[in-house]
């Protein structure tokens, strides 16, 4: 198939920059301006070449049910039962409400960003500087739009955290894990669970958390992220890294990312394989996403796993590492958790763990197994309806499946406090149901 995309800048309206036939030569035209010191990203089906200076590049790119895009199918916006102009607003709201974190990710951990005292809060994994803002739209498993570079490996904080319920839940589907309410030293046998406080912490609890996992973790104290509040109200981490009388498993729940740090190692002994190994196999390579994606621990989170040195993952980039992975790469990830975990036909992960990870914390009924809900009265996006579902990064990055309007949305590095009004937006946009 010959599809004809364009490439249009500020200076260059009509396009004469640069007009390209076949998909298969992106990448190629892509390298050549590069080696000239012209600047080019893909934006929706595009490849943009602009002048190094110019920092207002647009894309002007009508989608079709003709094309393809990185494998994806696209559709317009009229054929999506959206308005057109309504998603160019989109696109530009999200841009304009770009997040205040650093471009420099390694110099906003250093100096303080989670609030944390030295050397607790030094940087232990990789870091990246950060792109521009990006997001997809998909309706029906099409892509409907896209802004920014959709195919540039981003770091992205807590959604880490979700795909390690992907992992737990083909460790589940595999009977590696036969009962998430049994205790996890039944399995995991490397001292962390010897204590009387953890000794009958659960992996439900894990990853509900709800643990009240109690110790110190390539060399992070839990007590670190005792009193964390992560809704973002008035005053809510004053007492953050303050230590508190720990409850009995099941019984709390808090945001602790050196407890999420212990489901990923605890996840990578029972597998006795790195979990990226396992996330490649099992997921990403089925659904066919990229080979950028990375996924980072820290330098000193290195384990003995049968003789083999591993690197146990983070759940997040608190202290640097975490999952590195493309806009486009987590579009595929959300379409699987709307689709129930099929994908072209074949179940990838099954329904009963998809319909588990939305199941409501008794503790706190926003969040299921390492995935942030919208239950009861639609605390987490109060725009969006109660049957919505998401991963959340600082920064703030976002996947949104909104199952009742067959939609994934991804939408990176976004103010947080604009992350609503987003969602009203989007759901504003919608022509028809």
């Amino acid at each position: 198939m010959s599809c004809l995309f364009e490439a249009r800048t500020a200076e260059d309206p009509r396009g004469d920059g640069v007009v390209v036939s076949l998909m298969g030569l992106f990448k190629k035209t892509k390298a050549y301006l590069q080696r000239v010191g012209r600047k080019c990203s893909m934006i929706g089906f595009g490849a943009v070449d602009s002048p190094p200076q110019n920092k207002n590049c647009k894309s002007e790119i009508e989608m079709t049910d003709h094309q393809t895009f990185s494998g994806w199918k696209t559709i317009a916006a009229a054929d999506a039962g959206f308005e057109s102009k309504a998603l160019e607003a989109l696109a530009k709201f999200a841009i304009e409400n770009e997040s205040v974190m650093k471009r420099d990710i390694g110099a906003a951990l250093a100096e303080g960003h989670f609030d944390e005292p030295w050397p607790i809060g030094q940087t232990l994994g990789p870091v990246k500087d950060r792109a521009d803002p990006s997001g997809v739209v998909l309706r029906g498993g099409k892509i409907v739009k896209t802004w920014g570079d959709v195919e540039r490996v981003d770091m992205t904080f807590s959604i880490s955290k979700s795909y390690l319920a992907l992992c737990a839940g083909i460790a589940v589907d595999d009977g590696m894990i036969p009962d998430i309410n049994e205790p996890v030293r039944n399995l995991v046998d490397d001292g962390g669970f010897d204590t009387k406080q953890n000794c009958d912490i659960t992996w439900k609890q894990l990853l509900q958390l709800t643990s009240e996992w109690e110790g110190t973790l390539w060399d992070k104290p839990d007590w670190i992220d005792h009193n964390r509040d992560v809704t973002g109200k008035p005053g809510g981490n004053n007492n953050k890294g303050i230590k508190r009388e720990l409850n009995k498993p099941g019984t709390y729940w808090e945001y602790n990312d050196v407890r999420v740090n212990r489901i990923s190692l605890a996840l990578m002994r029972v597998f006795k394989r790195p979990l990226p190994e396992v996330l490649k196999e099992r997921i990403m390579d089925p659904i066919g996403a990229s080979d950028t994606w990375e996924w980072h621990g820290y330098e000193n989170s290195w384990v003995d796993v049968n003789g083999r040195k591993l690197q146990s993952v983070s759940g997040g980039a608190h202290w640097g590492g975490g999952l590195w992975i493309s806009s486009l790469d987590h579009a595929r990830v959300g379409q699987l958790m709307l689709n129930k975990g099929i994908w072209d036909g074949k179940q990838i992960l099954s329904e009963e763990w998809i319909n588990a990870c939305m199941k409501p914390c008794n503790l706190m009924p926003i969040y299921g197994y390492l995935w942030w809900l919208n239950t009861g009265d639609r605390k987490t996006l109060p725009a969006a309806n109660s049957s919505s579902f998401f991963a959340l990064g600082e920064g703030t990055s976002m996947i949104w499946v909104d199952p009742k309007n067959d939609t994934v949305v991804v939408v990176r590095w976004i103010q947080k406090e604009a992350i609503d009004g987003f969602v009203e937006n989007m759901l504003q946009a919608m022509s028809q149901p």
